[in-house]
């Protein structure tokens, strides 16, 4: 059991101001994260844009297997990243990262080419490998003194990224691209900007000795490693990824089923609504979750971004009660339970697990937490895409989605409360980890 303190080593404040050249370094860490990763979701996201209106699979509709099919694979991936990304050495990540996109752009050259509705199959297998991409991307940006700020960054590329991949696919159908041939073409327009953002990511030195002093030392796990670090805290984690889950599957049916939701709501589809509401849940949900960095010790910031999540909580039931009560507009809605959503969903990525390594100080990554969460929750993602195809769920899309809105809401302040809780026992403000035992676990 380590002994160390959970509380920051006295180390000089970031010196924005007077040290360019860690300036210039965020900066390009930023923008070579960003542009990565953003890049990626034009491998992944435009087939959405598209209804595929008339085609059917063993009676379930075609839209619904497809975006089922391929999160499948892209929730085996996520399994498959607990180990690899876990163990994953810093020199292979870029190669694997170009390896990996290629293989989900020859996926969707083959969704064209393969008669409908019998192409579903193609996209599990670009679901696939584009699941490890945003733990390879991480890797690069853990572990600094700047990491929420860089990763507030990075997430903020996925909220936009799905919007504008969406307005892409939209405009190249409006432009009458075959729906089938759509996706690879967006894909295709992207492969100049990926090389780009990955020869960044390479360029990218590893965290500095100050880094290390705040954040501690970030290093691959083996199997022995991650039991470890998960039986220790093993209560708090189990709150965490279920909270997670929660809102993995309802971010995830907001963002692939936006059109449905949108039409649902009355909103003119304009294929420009998608990156305009998207984008204001970015700034917002960047703005809240990057000022974290601003926080110097680890656990006051962990408890902030806890505190973040119930922030988010509280939006997501404003947005259902304004929405149920007339009082609000289809944009207001989209965009507060955008913001609802993605507050916490970025907090984890951005701040908790992060600080949860600096405060405990153990061995341990980002990339291994990251993936136990999002294994987890893109299986119940799978789990209601395809019990939504069992039960049948037609017509107005936005009864749907406010029923299971309304569940996850209450469910997820309780799991909340649980992992504050457990922390707040484990790893209390005098800054002597409690043992296990000590919490009956």
């Amino acid at each position: 059991m380590p002994a160390q303190s959970p509380h920051v080593p006295s180390v000089p404040p970031i010196a924005w101001s007077c040290n360019g050249k860690r300036l210039g370094l965020s900066v390009w860490c930023l923008v070579a994260a960003f542009g990565t990763y953003f890049c990626m979701y034009a491998f992944r996201k435009p087939f959405t844009a598209a209804e595929y209106a008339g085609y059917s699979l063993w009676g379930w509709e075609l839209k619904t297997a497809l975006v089922g099919t391929q999160v499948l694979g892209y929730t085996i991936s996520k399994f498959m990243g607990i180990k690899v990304i876990a163990e994953m050495p810093p020199g292979r990540r870029a190669v694997t990262l170009l390896l990996l996109i290629g293989s989900a752009q020859t996926a969707l050259l083959l969704f064209a080419v393969v008669p409908a509705p019998y192409n579903f199959v193609c996209l599990f297998f670009n679901g696939l490998p584009l699941g490890m991409v945003f733990g390879l991307v991480l890797g690069f940006l853990e572990g600094r003194r700047v990491t929420e700020a860089l990763n507030a960054g990075l997430c903020a590329s996925f909220i936009l990224a799905d919007g504008v991949t969406k307005s892409l696919g939209a405009y190249l159908l409006a432009w009458g691209v075959n729906q089938f041939w759509m996706p690879f073409l967006a894909g295709l327009l992207f492969v100049p900007p990926l090389g780009l953002g990955v020869w960044m990511l390479t360029r990218i030195p590893p965290p500095d000795a100050a880094d290390v002093a705040q954040r501690s030392v970030r290093m691959p796990m083996n199997r022995t490693d991650r039991w470890q670090f998960f039986a220790r805290y093993a209560g708090g984690l189990t709150f965490l990824v279920l909270l997670y889950l929660l809102i993995t599957v309802l971010r995830s049916i907001r963002a692939d089923f936006a059109p449905e939701i949108w039409r649902s709501l009355g909103t003119t589809q304009q294929p420009s609504i998608f990156t305009m509401s998207e984008m204001l849940v970015a700034l917002g949900v960047v703005l809240v979750n990057g000022l974290a960095v601003l926080i110097l010790d680890n656990r006051r910031a962990f408890f902030v971004a806890l505190g973040t999540c119930g922030v988010g909580i509280l939006l997501l039931a404003a947005a259902l009660v304004g929405q149920s009560t007339g009082s609000m507009s289809g944009f207001a809605f989209m965009v507060l339970s955008g913001l609802g959503l993605y507050l916490p969903y970025v907090a984890v990525h951005t701040t908790i697990f992060e600080r949860l390594i600096a405060m405990t100080r153990d061995r341990g990554n980002i990339g291994y937490l990251m993936y136990l969460a999002d294994a987890f929750g893109y299986l119940g993602y799978v789990a209601v895409m395809f019990g939504k195809g069992l039960f049948a769920v037609r017509g107005d899309f936005l009864v749907f989605f406010t029923a299971i809105c309304g569940i996850i809401t209450a469910s997820a302040a309780l799991l909340l409360l649980g992992a504050w809780w457990y922390f707040a026992q484990r790893c209390p403000a005098t800054g002597v980890l409690k043992p296990v035992a000590a919490l009956g676990g």
